[in-house]
């Protein structure tokens, strides 16, 4: 093994001897005592990976030599220990890894050379949607309706648990994937073998979903990356990075009464996204992390990517083992992870002098209250008090413009078969659902005690709400059993409806029928409420346009009062058997009845139990029959899995970075331009490109599915991309629905139709946007589907870091605007013709682009946005995967 700094040392524990590469050894040459806890995993991870090529002993030292308050500018190389997967990613990775076998043999390799060399596991969790609720069987009913609409996909994942070594597939109705990973997948320090010596080194994670982050809260470094970056790594090829800024976030007292972790992550979200941390590490630090059950930091940790940092991560301590026992992990493991992380100066020590940091935050927990956060985006977040004020607010334009165009007799007021009446501001959905909120027992137990008091008040949920319950693992099911609180959620219908994430990704299911009806009638705009973390425009249900994110407790409350136009903090939640007002103060539970409850419910016998064959499944996922081979078999007949376009006609010749020459723009977009935006998840319109495709392939609507079930197949996806129907195209003035003008003709097409005629025009495209393009989920397709379109580039105000990643990843130019300019500042329509020039074969940090319309001509400057030399590479080779497999088959 390379040892150039010699710091290789022995670590023995439970009768076994380990190497390692020791931090400590290294500190006696470099001062890292002051080093984040995030930036010693990472420099241990160069460490063992510096062979002089990929990884230099001046990064190195870079690391150890850390400037907190310097912008990043040092390229690194980082390699993770293993990659996680979802279903809704991970189709589509397993199609590229598939594509490439094929397209390796053509070029001279061999198709074994594809294949993953780290662990790769997969959950399926993203495909059960609501499509039953309110009864007992409902989880069985929706898990049946899953496998029948998703038998395809099931069958070619089975192909490549079986074609691929060190990939595994968790079956579908085990859980989330983030709580797996959290209950069972992590092992928080790993060993394996280097050169023929057993070695220990931190577990460290690639997610092909954004909040793979909650990981970090029992002290594991991982994030999100798009699908791209992901496979890269499971065939050995390291990311580029830069040496990241370290923001210490200083957590002090505890949480008061009648707060929880959601009203608490909901803060800390708020005060992140203030202060700005995309593409920068979140650490917390603080006497507060002895107030913080496990669960309570990974609920932190989960909604990195909506306070927009790279990770958010806590230290390894007592509570972090506490964790590994409870969940069952071997008392070896356990025994490993406690002397690694003391021997590497891992362990939370809290009489240590604090570390450096580039900007630190700190929040007293005591001043935490009760909130939710919404409509629209996770970091607005609302006092419980300001719901109703926030609602009448958001509401009033909505209402103003519905004015003047609806059809409706009464807007805002609809009658329901003669039972009830509908309104503004209805909820709709109440979903106790989401990683997030669904892995901690103090917010689900919290939820069921609150129902369990509610059912004895008398008070009911109202009949148009949709309740419905998402474990994140079957053990949350058998805790909520022992507790004794299942019953009582169960009368108000939030019985069990699946373990997956549900609504929180849009698989929300129809409303019922009347419902449905009652809002087209009244032209009404009704709101959901949902322990989730993603609230964008279009994601949760297409006939909802307000969704307030909260914990499971107030979903259960806000189902009994059946509105968010309502002040939960002093207006009653409904009426009692007696007859007598109940408000929400009155079975609200409190901290200790919680505490108690957890420490009575929970012990490590259930995780025992729930994951003893976790990869094994059941009846339904061993019937699914695949194909054999090393390499897929397509089925041209199929709409779910096919050949992507990506490889063909490539060959072994790099071509150079050009210039790009009389553009067109496809759109003109606004802030906050989300992947759910760009490429949506959930329901597929008939008359939208992607309908009319899968009709045309003979498939009814009832067997649509999602855009995220049909991620394996590039026709639909394509189609799919930028057609969200809460998009606003300002070349339309802002019409929401994925439409654009063709230029040239002045035509109105939907955005695929008018990308195709300019492909047939041999025309290339450009894509303007305002702050934070491509926030949200690691969604590669939001690039594979742009890139698809024929653009070249897209220029915005700022970018988040998956995204913008994913589409250099993908071979398309990510440029940004210049400090205070916008497509607004310039006066860009859109209907301009584009030259960007000057890119200088990507040693370029910014380039003039001359825009040329009926207004004359406008030059301005952008910033390039390939970050790193590694990037220029990727993007010269047309992409990531594109490199990769010159690399593996160069070296056949």
């Amino acid at each position: 093994m390379r040892d150039t700094f010699s710091v290789l040392d022995t670590l023995s524990v439970g009768g076994q001897s380990l190497q390692y590469y020791s931090l400590a050894k290294f500190g006696q040459k470099f001062d890292i005592k002051r080093l984040p806890f995030s930036l010693k995993i990472v420099l241990e991870n160069l460490l063992r990976f510096e062979d002089g090529l990929n990884v230099t002993a001046k990064e190195v030292e870079a690391v150890a030599k850390w400037d907190a308050k310097a912008e990043p500018d040092t390229e690194i190389s980082f390699m993770p220990a293993r990659v996680v997967l979802q279903d809704f990613t991970g189709v589509p990775c397993v199609v590229d890894l598939a594509a490439m076998r094929d397209a390796v043999v053509k070029l001279g390799g061999k198709a074994e050379q594809i294949n993953p060399l780290i662990p790769s596991e997969l959950v399926i969790d993203h495909s059960v949607q609501v499509d039953k609720f309110g009864t007992a069987t409902a989880v069985d009913e929706n898990v049946d309706i899953e496998f029948g609409r998703n038998g395809e996909r099931y069958s070619f994942l089975r192909w490549g648990q079986k074609a691929f070594r060190n990939f595994k597939v968790v079956p579908p109705r085990t859980g989330i994937v983030h709580q797996v990973n959290l209950e069972h997948l992590a092992r928080v320090v790993m060993t394996g073998e280097k050169d023929g010596v057993q070695i220990a080194f931190p577990d460290t994670v690639y997610g092909t979903d954004s909040h793979t982050t909650m990981i970090n809260g029992i002290g594991v470094l991982g994030w999100g990356v798009g699908g791209i970056e992901a496979e890269a790594a499971m065939l050995g090829q390291p990311s580029s990075m830069l040496i990241p800024q370290v923001v210490g976030f200083k957590l002090t007292g505890k949480l008061p009464e009648g707060a929880t972790a959601t009203d608490l992550v909901l803060t800390v979200t708020q005060m992140l996204r203030k202060l700005g941390v995309v593409g920068k590490f979140v650490e917390f630090f603080g006497s507060g992390l002895d107030n913080l059950a496990l669960a309570d930091r990974a609920t932190i940790a989960n909604m990195a990517p909506e306070y927009g940092a790279t990770c958010g991560i806590f230290p390894i301590d007592n509570e972090a083992l506490a964790y590994l026992r409870l969940s069952s992990r071997s008392e070896d493991q356990i025994a490993l992870v406690e002397a690694y992380a003391k021997a590497q100066g891992l362990w939370r020590d809290p009489s240590a002098p604090e570390a450096e940091y580039s900007a630190v935050l700190e929040l007293d927990m005591a001043t935490v209250k009760p909130s939710l956060a919404g409509p629209k985006r996770p970091q607005d977040r609302v006092l419980l008090e300001a719901v109703q004020g926030n609602y009448r607010d958001n509401l009033k334009p909505m209402a103003d413009a519905r004015a003047g165009k609806t059809k409706a007799a009464t807007p805002g007021s609809a009658n329901v078969d003669g039972r009830y009446d509908l309104k503004d501001g209805a909820v709709v959905i109440a979903a106790i659902t989401s990683c997030t909120n669904t892995s901690n027992p103090a917010v689900m137990l919290g939820a069921g005690l609150l129902a369990k008091k509610a059912v004895a008040k008398g008070l009911t949920v109202k009949p148009w709400v949709k309740p419905s319950l998402g474990p994140g693992s079957l053990v949350v099911t058998d805790y909520l059993k022992k507790a004794g609180v299942i019953e009582s959620l169960e009368a108000l219908k939030f019985n069990v409806v699946g373990y997956g994430c549900t609504t929180c990704i849009g698989n929300s299911g129809p409303l019922p029928p009347e419902v449905s009806k009652g809002i087209a009638d009244g032209d009404l705009v009704v709101a959901s409420v949902l322990s989730g973390n993603r609230n964008f425009e279009g994601r949760v249900h297409a006939e909802v346009k307000m969704n307030y994110l909260a914990s499971p407790p107030l979903v259960v409350a806000y189902a009994i009062a059946g509105t968010v136009d309502i002040d939960l903090s002093k207006d009653p939640l409904g009426t009692g058997s007696d007859g007598q007002p109940v408000y929400l103060r009155d079975i609200w539970p409190s901290n200790k009845e919680i505490s108690d409850t957890v420490l009575a419910t929970i012990g490590p016998e259930m995780f025992s139990k729930n994951y003893a064959d976790v990869f094994k499944g059941d009846s339904r996922w061993n019937q699914v029959q695949s194909p054999e081979g090393d390499r897929y078999l397509w089925d041209d007949a199929s709409t779910y899995i096919k050949h992507p376009p990506y490889f063909e006609g490539m060959s072994m010749n790099v071509g150079a970075i050009n210039d790009i020459h009389g553009a067109k723009v496809l759109g003109v977009f606004g802030d906050s331009i989300t992947t759910d935006h760009i490429s949506p998840a959930g329901d597929i319109k008939a008359t939208s490109p992607a309908g009319t495709f899968l009709q045309g392939r003979g498939v009814t609507k009832v067997d649509f599915n999602s855009y995220g079930a049909r991620r394996g197949n590039d026709d639909v996806m394509v189609r799919g991309t930028f057609a969200n129907i809460r998009i606003k195209n300002l070349m339309l003035g802002g019409e929401e629905g994925g439409n654009t003008i063709h230029v040239p003709t002045g035509d109105k097409l939907s955005i695929y139709d008018a990308a195709l005629r300019y492909k047939q025009e041999g025309t290339p495209l450009v894509v303007l946007a305002g702050k934070e393009y491509g926030t949200g989920s690691s969604r590669d397709w939001a690039a594979k589907g742009t890139m698809l379109l024929g653009v070249k580039a897209v220029i915005a105000e700022s970018f988040e870091r998956i995204h913008r990643s994913n589409l250099v990843g993908m071979g398309v130019l990510p440029l940004q605007f210049m400090d205070g300019e916008n497509a607004q500042t310039l006066g860009l329509s859109g209907k301009e013709t584009f030259e960007l020039a000057g890119l200088n074969d990507g040693a370029a940090k910014e380039i003039e682009v001359v825009a040329k319309g009926d207004a004359g001509e406008k030059r301005f400057k952008v910033k390039v946005l390939l970050l790193t030399p590694k990037e220029v590479e990727f993007y010269r080779h047309g992409g990531l995967l594109h490199y990769v497999l010159r690399q593996l088959a160069k070296a056949a």
